[in-house]
Order: structure tokens, then sequence, then C-alpha cells
């Protein structure tokens, strides 16, 4: 199952415009697919990993640029934060939700955001012994 990324890029003086992905076709499942909302106000973003996969990831993409890296979660701890604003802030209630909410939005903050989900990562702290552990069957 496949669907096309939304990507329109609307400026306002007075809203901001938030867009993710349907569904995928690895099964990661964002909503809602747009957002439109006056600046100041609250946005979260919900994503639903492939079941199995503990390992979720945000990003957003503003105009003419790459994709920027926001966090990660791992068995609903989080693992990493990428240079964010204290607004954004993920809860992983559980392994099958992901939320990422942004407070006092800003019209900077007008974006696409993208959920991403895998089994494991390898662990990004060189000190540690980490490892991906098979997939249950």
């Amino acid at each position: 199952r496949h669907s096309q990324l939304m990507c329109w890029w609307v400026t306002s003086p007075l809203r901001l415009y938030l867009f993710s992905t349907g569904p995928l076709a690895a099964g990661v499942t964002q909503t809602p697919r747009h957002v439109i909302k006056s600046t100041g106000q609250t946005v979260t973003l919900r994503c639903s990993p492939v079941s199995g996969h503990l390992s979720v990831s945000w990003y957003l993409q503003a105009l003419n640029q790459g994709p920027q890296f926001l966090f990660e979660f791992y068995d609903q701890m989080p693992r990493a934060k990428g240079n964010v604003s204290d607004r954004f802030s993920v809860q992983q209630p559980s392994n099958s939700l992901s939320e990422l909410t942004v407070k006092f939005s800003e019209l900077t903050d007008s974006s696409l955001y993208l959920c991403a989900s895998s089994l494991a990562q390898s662990c990004g702290v060189t000190s540690l012994l980490c490892r991906n552990l098979p997939a249950s069957a």
C-alpha cells in the first residue's frame, strides 16, 4: 500500500501549516495528515509505528531543506534528541503510539513532519556495548 507525500508550502501572517504523511508502504501511519493552526497554539501529531518496531524517530523537513532529526525513542524511552527547541516534545505512551507536540507554535514551525520506525538501531555511544537483537518469530 502506497501513499503520496503531501507537500504544500504556504505562508500566512496568522496561520501555521503542518503536514505529515499518511500510511506508508512500510506501515507507519501518521495522523492527522495536515494541520492548520493559528500561531501560539499547541499542535500534536501522532505516529503509529510498524507493529513490533521498538525504535521510533521524528524528523521535520522545512521548505527547500533536507530532513532534520528531532527525537528518537526506543522501547518507550527517550534515546536521542536533535538540536530542537524546548517547545517540541515527544511522548511515547506505548510501543504502538508516539506523539510529537509543538507548544506555542510559530510560523517557522511550518514544515513537513515525518515519523520512522525500525526494529532497532545501532547505539550512538561508543562506550556502550550495543547490538540489535533478532526479531522474535
